[in-house]
This record gives structure tokens, C-alpha cells and sequence, in this order.
């Protein structure tokens, strides 16, 4: 969609750069950017900021500005038995391979969306969110913590997201997932996650169906039926065209046991 509003455009290069004047609105892929009308009278290239990508450590540190496509093709890393969610999840997205090759990571955090495929990787893995403020100083929240709503976070105005952090003990986790909607090309209804770390330690997570990301922590894998309860007293499940609220905690509490059962 061309933004009849625009008449600037600028490439950030620094810090400064980024700080946003009136009407100016950050671009990163642009994918939901480009998709309806906006107002924003001015546009600040994120793509210039020569960011890398994806950096390994222990764990792993992504850009905001990374794309789908390059977290997904990320040769395997030895001992990562958890980086097989990054393809999972991408597909969520329900996003062709040219969306992939164009959307960021960050982006998709940025919108917060209930069934955004990137929370729901962050969120199972602990992943945390590093923030630019506007006073020039840096600070850290986990995403599960940064997104609020759906369509709704923490970020206050003219903050940046510059980067997100998957920890070491996560990625090297063994992890289960499921997905479900309505229709089989339909916007993912339900995403379930599930990991067990190396000191025996449980997280399952609830997206899609909630309006927030809902993670559960357990010192081992729980029973079915406290799985099973904790996931129905979840207070956020939502009713929208693609399903009803009665029927996301209904197969969430399906799916989440099937995780449960496959980690056992």
C-alpha cells in the first residue's frame, strides 16, 4: 500500500538517529507498515543501523532488524535441540517465504499481536527483550513481560527495540509444540509450548489463545491434572471470527497434554 502521508525519509546510522521528530515512525521490514493507511508523515529506516543479525554465545542474541528468514535458516548449533521452535513457530506466522524474507523478528514482537509466531518463540524461551529509551539508557524485560494485550505493550513512545536474548539453558532444552486454527490455512487459534531444561525444570507456555503470553513454570513435569487446571484458570482467552473463547481454552487444555505426555 503506498502512505500518501509521508513526505520524509531518513536512514538512521546512530543513536541519535533514532530519535523521532513529529509525524516520524520507524521502519523496520514494513510488512505491517505497508499494509493499511497510517498517518505518520515521515519514515526512519531501522535496516540502516548495520545491526548483525544474529550473534552466538551461549545464547543466543537476535536483532531486532533480523528477518524471519535468516532466524530460521540458522545452521543447527550443537547441543540447540531447542532451535527447531524457530521454524515452528515462523510458520504460525502463516506467512509466505517472501514475508519471511522481508518481516523482522522485532517487528513482529513490536505489534504484539495475540497469534504473533515470534512472542510465542520469545515467550517459550525465555527470551528477552533489550530496550533503547529515550534518555539514552538501556534496560531489559522479558517479552512475555513486554507484551501486555493484544496489539498492546510496554514500549513507551519513541523507544526502540534494539535486540531480543534467548538464554543458553533454553535453547539447550527439549521442547514440544502444537498449533491449531479453524480453518488449515487459517491465523493460528491456539499455539502450545512446552520445554523441559537440564536441571529437570518445566515451562509451558499458552499464545495465540490468550491475549497475552501465559507461561507456566513447574520444578518438574507436572501431573496432567495440574497441568491441565492451571491452563483452564488462564483468564485471558478471547473470542474474535476465528474462534471463540470456550473453544481456545478447550484445545489448549487438549494440546498442552499432548506436550506434557510427549516430554514424559
Amino acid at each position: 500500500m503506498d502512505l500518501n502521508t509521508v513526505t520524509g525519509f531518513r536512514r538512521a546510522r546512530t543513536r541519535a538517529d533514532l530519535a523521532l521528530r513529529p509525524g516520524e515512525q520507524l521502519l523496520g521490514g514494513g510488512t505491517w507498515l505497508f499494509s493499511e493507511p497510517q498517518e505518520s508523515t515521515g519514515l526512519v529506516d531501522l535496516t540502516t543501523m548495520g545491526w548483525p543479525s544474529l550473534e552466538i554465545g551461549d545464547g543466543l542474541r537476535i536483532a531486532a532488524t533480523c528477518t524471519i528468514a535468516d532466524l530460521v535458516g540458522l545452521a543447527p548449533q550443537p547441543g540447540w535441540s531447542a532451535q527447531r521452535l524457530f521454524t515452528q513457530c515462523a510458520n504460525a506466522l502463516l506467512a509466505s517465504f517472501k514475508v519471511w524474507n522481508v518481516a523482522t523478528v522485532g517487528g513482529n514482537v513490536c505489534r504484539s499481536f495475540a497469534a504473533a509466531g515470534m512472542v510465542s518463540l520469545c515467550a517459550a524461551l525465555d527470551g528477552v527483550a533489550e530496550i533503547w529509551s529515550t534518555a539514552g539508557d538501556t534496560y531489559r524485560i522479558p517479552v512475555a513481560e513486554l507484551v501486555v494485550d493484544d496489539g498492546m505493550n510496554t514500549l513507551g513512545p519513541g523507544e526502540v527495540l534494539r535486540a531480543l536474548e534467548l538464554p543458553g539453558h533454553a535453547l539447550r532444552s527439549r521442547t514440544g509444540f502444537r498449533k491449531i486454527a479453524l480453518a488449515e490455512l487459517g491465523r493460528s487459534g491456539a499455539v502450545l509450548t512446552g520445554r523441559v531444561d537440564e536441571d529437570g525444570s518445566a515451562v509451558f507456555t499458552v499464545t495465540a489463545a490468550t491475549r497475552r503470553p501465559i507461561v507456566l513454570r513447574y520444578n518438574g513435569i507436572p501431573s496432567g491434572d495440574r497441568l491441565r487446571d492451571d491452563v483452564d484458570a488462564v483468564d485471558c482467552y478471547y473470542t474474535d471470527p476465528l474462534g471463540s473463547a470456550d473453544w481456545r481454552r478447550q484445545v489448549a487444555g487438549i494440546l498442552v497434554e499432548e506436550i506434557r505426555a510427549e516430554l514424559s
